[in-house]
């Protein structure tokens, strides 16, 4: 089965299938190396932030180091005692332990482990502190220390409070992982709000061009903004002015041709209908006969140029200017009453059946001449004693028109070409015609954006047509 609007409907995008375009997608990849490179920013401010602020803690417990090398052995134990004494802030911790480890003064109560100490007398300009945790404390302070061994072996710990840095360091953490989230979320977002802008505008694009697949040579694609999608429609709406411009030159050529030569013709016909005339009064049978051929021939070209002539006016109307509502079963009923007699004549049975049904819109003047000349086709090609039959049945999309004959059929690599002007098939060359009838039918039905299928009945043919849209608008 064959439908001349299966490729003109197309496929539309939808709203919902957004994260597929190709800008969600590179604003997706944007969002990704922007929250990248915003989450190793802040990883890098904390980290610079903790150093120098761990420098700077290194720095005073250095400084109290020094203050303490004044101080003799003997009198450092009372020298911590009233520095914890007076120790206000609780920023500074102190610790004075024997060589064994045994707490002697301070407010420090174990020796911290792997501290390292470095021995008196050491420079001390490069030293660097350690941040341990003061366990058995009973706030659980973690202290950026440094430790020393005296002379007579006692062991003098020295930490400052990194509450501040610790502080500091967890906040950088949450608007390191808040503020990558929200940019990833703001960016996915405006990526998809922006998607779907582009996604509107290239559904207003491909219903332009639906339109002109249709037939409406005279639309033109949507412009606004002014990007690449404007850029391109500035120069497809430019290729559509050309195109209908060499368009309508053509076609005025053959209508004026086709015009032309059908003057001449009609007035061939009568010369030859008068010599056919004279020739029997004469008694010339010869001459008669050739004249009655020829006389044939030019009702054939006649023909041809009429059916060519009322194919530019149907192009020509403006789409639905005519369109009405209408009731098919009564035209389905009159077109059968119509060619019944030309079947009988022609020894063929014609039955058809018609359901009622809600009445379509559409230009009832062209479906009776579209319907007419499929069953004039079924009808021509059927032999006598077939049969031929029209069926209208309503379907859950609207109304379905069935004509079926019993004839040679068409073949299906030719099922579209038949739509076309003045193709035969190869079955039906020997039958006269213009191969015309089914182009009108053709243009009817994209001018209604009716389906018409056919397929095979096996033998014969069977003409479907699927009255209602078959494409978005």
């Amino acid at each position: 089965m064959s439908s001349p609007n299966s490729s003109r409907s197309g496929s539309f995008i939808s709203l919902g299938r957004g994260w597929h375009t190709t800008t969600f997608r590179w604003l997706t990849v944007y969002a990704v190396v922007f929250t990248i490179s915003i989450m190793s920013l802040l990883a890098f401010v904390e980290q610079s932030v903790t150093r120098a602020m761990e420098n700077e803690a290194d720095s005073g417990v250095r400084w109290q180091l020094r203050y303490f090398d004044s101080i003799t052995d003997a009198d450092l134990a009372s020298a911590i005692d009233k520095r914890v004494q007076h120790e206000q802030h609780r920023s500074n911790y102190y610790g004075l332990f024997a060589a064994d480890g045994r707490r002697l003064a301070g407010d420090i109560v174990t020796l911290p482990s792997r501290l390292s100490i470095t021995q008196t007398g050491e420079s001390r300009n490069d030293a660097i502190g350690q941040t341990v945790s003061l366990a058995h404390n009973p706030s659980m302070p973690t202290v950026r220390a440094l430790a020393e061994r005296r002379a007579s072996g006692v062991q003098l710990v020295i930490g400052r409070s990194v509450a501040d840095i610790i502080d500091i360091k967890d906040e950088l953490i949450k608007a390191l992982v808040w503020g990558g989230l929200s940019c990833a979320a703001a960016s996915l977002v405006t990526g998809l709000l922006l998607s779907i802008r582009q996604i509107k505008r290239v559904q207003a694009i491909q219903r332009v061009t639906t339109q002109i697949a249709q037939g409406d040579i005279k639309q033109r694609l949507p412009i606004n903004g002014g990007d690449e999608l404007t850029l391109l429609s500035h120069l497809v709406n430019y290729m559509l002015d050309e195109v209908e411009r060499l368009m309508t030159e053509v076609k005025t050529a053959c209508d004026g041709i086709a015009h032309d030569l059908r003057t001449p013709l009609a007035h061939v016909r009568t010369l030859l209908t008068n010599i056919a005339d004279r020739a029997s009064v004469i008694g010339d049978n010869q001459v008669q006969d050739l004249a009655k051929e020829a006389s044939l021939e030019a009702d054939s070209l006649l023909g041809r140029f009429r059916a060519l002539l009322r194919m530019s006016e149907i192009g020509a109307l403006k789409r639905r200017e005519g369109f009405r509502s209408l009731s098919l079963p009564t035209l389905i009923f009159e077109l059968c009453e119509l060619y019944e007699p030309l079947a009988e004549e022609m020894s063929i049975r014609l039955r058809w059946n018609a359901e009622s049904m809600e009445p379509i819109y559409g230009d009832r003047d062209l479906l009776f001449e579209a319907f007419s000349n499929l069953l004039d086709n079924s009808i021509k090609f059927t032999p006598a004693g077939g049969d031929v039959s029209v069926e209208l049945t309503s379907s859950t999309l609207g109304p379905r028109l069935v004509v079926l004959d019993n004839g040679p059929g068409i073949a299906e690599n030719e099922r579209e070409a038949v739509l076309q002007r003045f193709y035969r098939a190869e079955k039906t060359r020997h039958v006269p015609g213009s191969g015309l009838g089914l182009g009108i039918v053709s243009a009817v039905m994209r001018m209604h954006d009716f389906g018409l299928n056919i397929c095979s009945a096996n033998p014969g043919a069977v003409f479907v047509v699927e009255c209602w849209p078959h494409s978005l608008q």
